[in-house]
């Protein structure tokens, strides 16, 4: 569920960092932001590797830490 002023981007996955946390480069602006897992993806084994396209979930509080919502096929 999206909460009020929560907004989502696309990016790609550029690397992978320790604590299942990830280097995410939005395809809009080419900037770099860290992401981690929503929980619903680590409660279902979603396996998350470089190059692969996610969605992301930014508050307008820090524009540079996200949450993987949905990775795409």
């Amino acid at each position: 569920m999206k909460d009020k002023g929560n907004y989502e981007i696309e990016g790609i996955v550029t690397e992978l960092l320790p604590n299942t946390m990830f280097r995410v480069e939005v395809t809009s602006d080419k900037r770099l932001i860290i992401a981690t897992l929503k929980g619903k993806l680590r409660r279902a084994y979603v396996k998350v590797m470089p190059g692969d396209r996610v969605k992301v979930e930014l508050t307008p509080y820090d524009e540079n830490r996200g949450r993987i919502v949905f990775k795409f096929k």
